[in-house]
């Protein structure tokens, strides 16, 4: 069941009327129903696994809290993140470990065929089994264990949240479940809001992008370098709108029931530099990085060589999370690399003396937005890239554009042939015109001068993203992209 199909469409005003008529002490019941029934709508049987990983961690994470020394809470919290990481393993990593060892058997002229495991990746599995460790690992560190079985299961489960995150914590979650809400028409106001906003990223722009992008990506052969460069930035686009979308559409639609989930985005592409980027992109899954991973590898306590090392083992295995696939492992060292890089460029401006006067001037600062959103760009084309090779192709036609823009023509730009001679050049329009509209709404919100426009006017507006949505919807919407990790 996808957020922008028919069924959604149906599903989320039904389990919304329900919810605000039965009594409280059914809503969280109900939730949970009705989130089963959303993840088994696309396979069945998978419901049991994660039931089977939800009832395997409220039974074994108290077992942490109650060890008597450290010792033992360790055992019990290594058991914990074993069976959980394990079975991410098993539904993620597998075929990815037997493409790697067939690799290897090459290598030493040996045969073998490998089996087929006939195993279908589970919507949504990496994000809960990061719940469930984070869970796990902040009842470690003294947070209590959440002791109702249906409040527990719905963190891991919500509907909303499930398929895509963000990424929850469940001390800010789960007590938001215990408080009898009254119904507010600002739930509605907000929640809808967002759903339609993230319709619009999701369908308007990041769908239309796709296009563009996939003929790109498939025959790199046929375009120009600068072709590739627009194609790469569309990509860039596509992915924020998209991922941004699928957040904005979760978000809304736990407004609805009145319950906040963690934000994921802050206009990642004004970033200044890689650290910057990864502050504002995907914040739910940088800080859980963060949290569980950087920080229990030493984190920057240390020298320079071991918070280096650390920086790029976090990334590198963050790359994999998102696939089990080479150049998703690729994608991660680049990230790695960057930050890496960043802190020893502050490195040595600091030590010439000039680190702090630069940040104090405005045209550095948009010099560094611009420089950092290329070697992001980059780093897009190992993520997109459909293998290795694919990734190279496309690099090294980026790699060809200083010969390009000596013997540059209009002509060669066949990527204004690809769609509509109309609809293209608008889709490129719309693009940037929504990011700047995006920052001068939140900066007119940090000021203040207006909180909540009239409800006339948020009917005018809601209105009109209906027809825009309508008149400039592909005829096919594909899955968002966040779906496949």
């Amino acid at each position: 069941m996808l957020f922008n199909s028919l069924q959604y469409l149906v599903f989320l005003p039904t389990v919304f009327l329900l919810f605000w008529l039965v009594p409280h002490r059914l809503r969280v019941p109900l939730l949970l129903v009705a989130s089963y029934v959303f993840y088994m709508s696309w396979k069945p049987i998978y419901g049991l696994l994660i039931f089977g990983l939800t009832l395997g961690n409220f039974l074994l994470v108290p077992l942490v809290a109650k060890a008597e020394d450290v010792k033992k809470k360790k055992l019990w919290l290594g058991v914990v993140v074993a069976v959980n990481l394990i079975t991410l393993a098993i539904f993620k990593y597998a075929y990815f470990g037997i493409d790697c060892l067939k690799t290897g058997l090459n290598l030493v002229h040996i045969n073998w065929h490998e089996p087929h495991l006939h195993i279908l990746l589970p919507l949504g599995i990496s994000f809960f089994v990061f719940e469930f460790i984070h869970y796990a690992v902040e009842v470690y560190r003294g947070k209590p264990v959440v002791k109702k079985f249906m409040d527990f299961a719905l963190f891991a489960s919500f509907f909303p949240t499930q398929i895509a995150g963000p990424i929850k914590r469940y001390q800010d979650f789960i007590p938001q479940l215990d408080i009898p809400a009254k119904f507010k028409w600002e739930y509605v106001d907000e929640g809808m809001h967002l759903i339609l906003m993230g319709l619009c990223k999701k369908v308007l722009l990041a769908d239309n992008l796709a296009l563009v992008v996939q003929a790109g990506f498939s025959h790199p052969e046929k375009f120009s370098s600068i072709d590739m460069w627009l194609i790469t930035y569309a990509f860039a686009f596509q992915i924020f709108f998209d991922f941004a979308g699928y957040t904005d559409i979760a978000r809304g639609s736990a407004m609805l029931f009145g319950y906040k989930v963690p934000i994921n985005f802050n206009l990642p592409y004004l970033a200044a530099n890689a650290a910057d980027f990864w502050h504002r992109w995907h914040i739910s899954l940088s800080t859980w990085l963060r949290d569980y991973l950087f920080i229990p590898l030493g984190g920057s306590r240390g020298n320079l060589p071991f918070v280096y090392r650390n920086l790029f083992i976090t990334m590198a295995l963050g790359g994999l999370w998102h696939g089990a696939a080479n150049h998703f492992l690729l994608w991660g060292v680049y990230q790695g690399l960057l930050l890496i890089a960043h802190r020893e460029y502050v490195r040595f401006m600091d030590s010439i003396g000039l680190h702090a006067k630069l940040l104090k001037s405005k045209l550095y600062h948009v010099f560094s937005v611009i420089v950092t959103f290329q070697f992001v760009c980059v780093g897009w084309v190992l993520f997109r890239a459909e293998s290795e090779q694919n990734a190279l192709q496309v690099l090294s036609k980026l790699a060809e554009l200083p010969a390009a823009l000596l013997n540059f023509s209009s002509s060669q730009l066949t990527i204004l042939q690809i769609r509509d001679p109309i609809i293209f050049p608008a889709i490129i329009l719309i693009v940037p015109a929504c990011m700047i509209a995006h920052v001068v709404v939140n900066w007119l919100n940090n000021k203040k001068f207006y909180l909540s426009p009239p409800w006339p006017v948020q009917v005018a507006v809601m209105v009109a993203m209906l027809c825009v949505l309508t008149i400039f919807s592909p005829d096919t919407s594909p899955k968002f992209i966040y779906f496949q990790f």
